[in-house]
């Protein structure tokens, strides 16, 4: 069952909200014409509970973090924030 490969999944990619991106790009890339969505979906998870698919993923290092975080601040942020709202 289907539930089962992803529970197997899960082993190596806790977050199910990235589980289901990741499975849904693997599928895409992996999916042969004339053939089931379902079965090449399967294969992913399946392929998913042997080898941990975000060991090729690159972190890029070049993100920015908010400018708030950046500086240590968070009180000032918000009041930024509520005095631009008001």
């Amino acid at each position: 069952m289907r539930s089962e490969l992803v529970f197997g999944a899960m082993t190596y990619v806790s977050n199910r909200f990235l589980l289901t991106r990741l499975a849904s790009k693997a599928t895409r890339s992996f999916h042969r014409p004339n053939t089931r969505i379902e079965d090449t979906a399967n294969e992913v998870f399946e392929r998913f509970t042997h080898a941990n698919p975000l060991a090729r993923v690159s972190y890029a290092g070049n993100l920015q973090s908010f400018p708030c975080a950046a500086q240590g601040e968070t009180n000032s942020c918000y009041e930024d924030l509520e005095q631009s709202v008001a």
